[in-house]
């Protein structure tokens, strides 16, 4: 099993349900705030690959979603920038292992690159309903939680 360097954002509920999953499949997960660390371009395109600069970002990100930030208008350039700046902007978790990185939560890929219990559910869901969107109480802030686990507040 992998030991998995978890970025994530402290208090999301979905965020602490993939941490169990990968503890579930016997990963040890060293969690970390995705807010503390200091972020650069270029170790976030390390996370990012090849993915389409719009998914770099968490669409539920309030800036996004408020429409002020429009990742499909952006190059790579412009959008590390501001996903550097703005760590909510990124859509989480980071992942770290075996020295290979990856953004968002991605079951099958993650399947593939360490593995996961095959006797759970990898997706984030509300438990007894079978959709993979769900809202969570986050203190005084509501939030639900996209296909790939990222918070957004609605």
């Amino acid at each position: 099993m992998a030991t998995i360097i978890f970025y994530g954002k402290p208090g999301c509920k979905g965020n602490a349900r993939q941490r169990a999953i990968l503890e579930a499949a016997g990963h040890e997960v060293d969690a970390r705030s995705l807010l503390a660390e200091i972020w650069t371009g270029e170790r976030l395109q390390s996370f990012l690959g090849d993915l389409p600069v719009t998914d770099w970002f968490n669409p539920s990100a309030p800036r996004v979603a408020k429409g002020e930030i429009r990742p499909e208008t952006l190059d790579a350039e412009a959008a590390l920038t501001l996903l550097a700046a703005d760590p909510l902007l990124i859509r989480r978790p980071l992942l770290e292992a075996d020295g290979q990185r990856m953004a968002g939560w991605n079951p099958e890929r993650i399947t593939a690159w360490v593995g996961l219990n095959p006797d759970i559910d990898p997706t984030v869901t509300c438990g007894h309903h079978a959709h993979l969107h769900h809202d969570h109480d986050h203190g005084h802030d509501h939030h639900s939680h996209d296909h790939d686990g990222s918070c957004r507040s609605r």
